[in-house]
């Protein structure tokens, strides 16, 4: 996996962390990757696999 540094306003970062905080995501890098990750299958015209789905429901913060 290679790192990307990139610059995002203020408000999406809070939104990205409210979605951490409830658990939707383990973290910010896993919720930006899955934000990419539903932009290209969109570009591609497929949907998401299942298994994404299930892995993403999955994430609990203990």
């Amino acid at each position: 996996m290679e790192r990307v540094t990139l610059r995002i306003p203020k408000q999406q970062i809070e939104e990205v962390e409210r979605m951490v905080e409830t658990g939707e995501y383990p973290n910010r890098s896993e919720a930006i990757r899955a934000a990419v990750r539903e932009k290209l299958n969109e570009q591609d015209g497929s949907k998401e696999r299942p298994s994404e789905k299930r892995k993403r429901r999955s994430f609990q913060r203990a």
